[in-house]
């Protein structure tokens, strides 16, 4: 039986606000799609969206249903996660700008675009995806008593927002993509999609 401490229309669609805005905004993941559209277009960047999509729902779920609790018991754990994360972005930034792929998807090349387990993965090492996920949770589970409901709406509500920010920004690097007809290009913009890897680091490590 639901309480009045249940959810409202009113706080879904402040969930959904907080959710849209958060996954929308500039950061690894959103930079990483970009530069896969660019590098090896929409259709074999479906893995990797997908692994999002999938990947920090399931995030959102498990710190909900207990994770969070042990990083309130022992932040010294988040602190290491949020370390080990920020190195893993740094050296991802690294590939990125190093990458060798052609401009020509059809053609073969040694670089790969993150598969669905890759992607998925890769939100246990984003810090921005540890601090959206436990945000959300600390700020929108208002009950305990209807805590498992209030988890499961919040992460759906992730899961849907995250089609529309997966694709708008694969998208974004295969229009770019239709701009450049030259792999030098492609390549200075990979070193620039690393720099702002990079940059989307900062803001995580004084927070």
């Amino acid at each position: 039986m639901m309480t009045q401490n249940f959810y409202t229309l009113t706080i879904i669609i402040s969930i959904a606000t907080f959710a849209f805005s958060t996954v929308m905004t500039p950061g690894p993941n959103n930079i990483m799609l970009l530069s896969s559209g660019l590098t090896f277009g929409f259709k074999r960047t479906l893995a990797h969206m997908f692994g999002i999509i999938l990947g920090f729902p399931a995030m959102v779920l498990i710190i909900g249903f207990g994770l969070g609790t042990l990083f309130e018991q022992f932040p010294v754990i988040f602190k290491f996660l949020k370390i080990t994360g920020i190195l893993y972005l740094i050296w991802m930034s690294y590939k990125i700008a190093n990458n060798k792929s052609t401009y020509d998807c059809n053609t073969k090349s040694n670089s790969k675009p993150f598969t669905l387990i890759q992607g998925a993965m890769f939100q246990w090492v984003n810090p921005k995806a540890w601090i959206m996920a436990i945000t959300a949770i600390s700020i929108f589970v208002r009950s305990d008593e209807n805590s498992t409901y209030q988890v499961l709406i919040i992460a759906f509500i992730y899961f849907l927002v995250s089609f529309i920010s997966t694709s708008t920004w694969t998208l974004g690097g295969v229009v770019i993509k239709k701009f450049i007809k030259n792999e030098k290009i492609v390549q200075r913009f990979n070193i620039f999609m690393a720099f702002l890897l990079v940059l989307s680091v900062l803001p995580i490590i004084f927070t």
